[in-house]
């Protein structure tokens, strides 16, 4: 028999429950208890959900009010120093790792954030040195396994793996020079195999232990620390099922298979061709195999014929009692349910599936596997064979102006009229700012009457007319905020906008719209990510009507803001039918388009933001070449139009740009601004290592934390980067935007930058 399995489910709840109460408690209006209440039932609705569609192998103890990894850090006892000693309740001690605290005369910044793998999902980094002293402080996947096991749902509990969790982590400022987190695994297994015995313990047969890290060049180096890890755990632990996810396991199949492991997850939709070589390696062997044949990372309606060929493949290697059908990764990455969608259109229904479906779907397949006799299997699978055929009737059609557009791009299209050192030169003049210009990254607070306003406007309960005299009144409202702080390049706020990427995408050809499938982004940080269905094209300019009216209300310069091509699609559900290339492409000449027609409405820096462009690196490095190619090649075509008076700029954020370096270098942008404060400046040996001529604005506050940082904090690390970085190229600004951020920490943390900014032109 063919099991089915899921391997982890979105933890926010089908209406945003975990949100609205993580945010309540942060406010003083709910109490733990309450929000601990909240969070469980969250989880009893998952599992109970999961159950009903006939899942085998239900997760649990994935769940978190913030980021797993920062929940597995803190059980661990791997929290850092300057979050002892407080007074804090375990609970805001975990908080305040993952979002800083600055209140009852507590004030500690955040832990790092970055990127999971190639996702949009950002988690905690780990701090750690010799001195960590891990220890099981509470066991938090045995707490969920019981609380399933409580309702009758009986679950496979899920751990981060050792291993990756010490791979994923970072050194601490208090360890030595040379040390590297992965020399802590002796120290950190005995704590493992106490949580892993009492799983044990109370009954758990099987236990998922995610160890993605061995899809990346770096697992081939770590084949002893594997072999050393598995023997030690194997013995004391629930069946353990080794699970991968986001790309092919290469080589690492080799040493994979000696371990003693009861089974190996791999991802057949992101690396449909490793099957086979899987397949040879285990089938000597007692392991099990996980097949991922429903996308954890898209929306689309999985093809089951695809999907069961794969399958029949292995059970023709292994028999079909070592076959798991399984959701290639886990449903975090996915919205809760379709079943919360009531404006798409039939058609558009049928072409997608998300979290709960996608269940529904696996369970399917592992019946159809199973000889299911069952009217309802036969019925949905070939139910599925016309979704498919009726959706590839549709991906068949393309518009023949935007192909025929792509196919016409020109190398030269790639590149400025002018080398940088000319353009700097005629930028200084056109645009006059001084030494050490102050700006903003773009958004600023997003209040609950923008909120509300927008809502109206949906609702038809205000006129177009009447919502856009709001807008101006709001831009207006930043617009002379800024000036009044003494910012030099201002930006219009954005309070048009619900989200950098959804906003674009609404006024683009070929995009489809939701109206709750949220995504977790990063703790109570929720996206809706828009959904590319068809070719893209701009119909009509999409900012031009509120950057011009900004700049017609100051006389300082007005930036221009866009979200770049690669973020567009990176941060949307793109089209799986057609190469992501040419998807950027034709993201890249309809905003080419727009910083053309801001150009033209005097708008003399446009900014295009490119944060998800590290994101979006293969996770082989043998697949970077191509990628880097077409995604630095798409933000220069989106960009070179202009003349050299415009002064182009970038962001980029959360992520690790020393090993793409020379692609950035390669962007041309006249003015780069990168996160800074809460990776401890460690991008500065970067810029040390291979120097940078164009302009950066180094992060010099982090705004994902509701920290107000100090003038001399700023100054600081201003002082800190001016020992590599010239300070004629140097820009001041926050880490990112601030749409997030309430109006309070906003003006008193600009107002401190433009401080520290003063103190730089009279010192430096």
């Amino acid at each position: 028999m063919v099991l089915s399995s899921v391997l982890g489910f979105p933890r926010i709840g089908a209406n945003r429950e975990v949100k609205k109460a993580v945010e309540a408690y942060w406010a003083g209006k709910l109490s733990a208890e309450d929000l601990i209440k909240a969070a469980a039932d969250v989880k009893k609705s998952s599992w109970t959900s999961l159950k009903e569609r006939g899942v085998d192998l239900i997760p649990s103890g994935e769940f978190s009010l913030y980021d797993h990894v920062l929940d597995h850090s803190a059980a661990f006892n791997a929290i850092p120093k300057r979050y002892q000693g407080l007074g804090l309740s375990a609970l805001d001690v975990f908080f305040a790792m993952g979002r800083g605290r600055q209140a009852d005369g507590v004030d500690v910044p955040a832990c790092e954030m970055k990127k999971w793998f190639d996702s949009n999902y950002h988690f905690v980094v780990p701090e750690l040195s010799e001195e960590t002293d891990f220890k099981l402080l509470y066991n938090k996947v045995l707490a969920e396994y019981k609380e399933a096991k409580e309702i009758g749902v009986v679950t496979r509990p899920v751990v981060l793996g050792p291993i990756s969790y010490l791979v994923l982590g970072k050194a601490a400022k208090e360890a030595s020079p040379d040390f590297q987190p992965i020399s802590l695994l002796p120290k950190i297994l005995p704590v493992y195999k106490q949580l892993l015995s009492e799983l044990k313990a109370a009954g758990a047969e099987s236990v998922q232990i995610d160890e993605p890290i061995l899809v990346l060049d770096k697992g081939a180096e770590l084949d002893k620390q594997y072999a050393f890890a598995y023997a030690e755990l194997a013995p004391v632990s629930p069946k353990i099922m080794l699970t991968t996810y986001f790309n092919r396991l290469d080589s690492n199949i080799n040493f994979i298979a000696k371990l003693p492991v009861a089974g190996l997850h791999i991802d057949l939709v992101r690396a449909p061709q490793q099957l086979g070589e899987v397949l040879a390696a285990i089938k000597s062997t007692p392991i099990v195999i996980s097949l991922g044949v429903v996308s954890g990372r898209n929306i689309w309606k999985a093809d089951f014929a695809v999907a069961i060929k794969f399958a029949q493949t292995a059970i023709a290697a292994l028999g079909a009692d070592r076959v798991i059908v399984a959701t290639s990764s886990s449903l975090l990455h996915t919205p809760v349910t379709l079943a919360s969608e009531k404006k798409l259109t039939e058609q558009q229904r049928d072409w997608f599936s998300f979290a709960l479906e996608k269940a529904a779907e696996v369970a399917t397949i592992a019946a159809v596997l199973s000889g299911s006799q069952d009217p309802k299997v036969s019925a949905a699978l070939e139910a599925n064979k016309v979704s498919i055929a009726k959706r590839r009737e549709f991906e068949s059609t393309s518009d023949d102006a935007v192909r025929k557009r792509v196919a016409a791009i020109t190398p030269d299209m790639y590149d400025r009229k002018s080398p940088f050192a000319v353009r700097k030169e005629v930028q200084a003049k056109h645009l006059n700012l001084p030494r050490f210009p102050t700006t903003t990254i773009g958004s600023f607070p997003q209040t609950k009457e923008i909120r509300t306003a927008r809502a109206k406007l949906g609702k038809g309960e205000i006129s177009e007319a009447e919502y856009d005299e709001f807008i101006k009144k709001e831009i207006e409202l930043v617009v002379k905020f800024q000036e009044k702080v003494g910012l030099d390049l201002l930006v219009h706020g954005e309070p048009e906008r619900n989200d950098m990427v959804q906003y674009f995408g609404e006024q683009l050809t070929g995009f489809v719209f939701t109206q709750n499938a949220w995504v977790q982004s990063y703790g109570s940080r929720y996206v809706r990510p828009p959904i590319i269905v068809s070719d893209v094209s701009r119909p009509t300019p999409m900012t031009v009507k509120w950057s011009s009216y900004a700049q017609s209300v100051s006389s300082k310069p007005m930036k221009g803001m866009l979200s770049g091509p690669v973020t567009i699609l990176n941060w949307s559900f793109p089209r799986d039918d057609v190469p992501r290339k040419l998807q950027s492409q034709q993201l890249a000449l309809a905003l080419r388009d727009e910083v053309l027609d801001l150009e033209k409405a005097g708008i003399s820096a446009i900014q295009v933001d490119e944060p998800a462009i590290r994101e979006g690196l293969p996770l082989r490095r043998s697949d970077w070449d191509e990628y880097l190619q077409w995604a630095v090649d798409t933000f220069k075509l989106s960009t070179a139009g202009v003349t050299d008076a415009t002064q182009t700029h970038s962001h980029f954020c959360y992520s690790d740009f020393g090993d793409i370096f020379p692609s950035i270098q390669r962007l041309d942008a006249d003015v780069i601004s990168i996160e800074f404060s809460k990776s401890d400046m460690k991008l500065l040996h970067t810029f040390k290592q291979y120097g940078y001529s164009n302009q950066i604005g180094p992060g010099v506050y982090d705004i994902h934390s509701p920290r107000i940082p100090s003038e001399a904090e700023i100054i600081e690390r201003l002082k800190t980067t001016l020992a590599i970085i010239p300070d004629h190229l140097m820009f001041i600004n926050p880490d990112c935007g601030l749409k997030t951020r309430g109006w309070k920490e906003t003006e008193a943390s600009l107002a401190n930058l433009v401080a520290a900014a003063r103190w730089a032109r009279a010192n430096a």
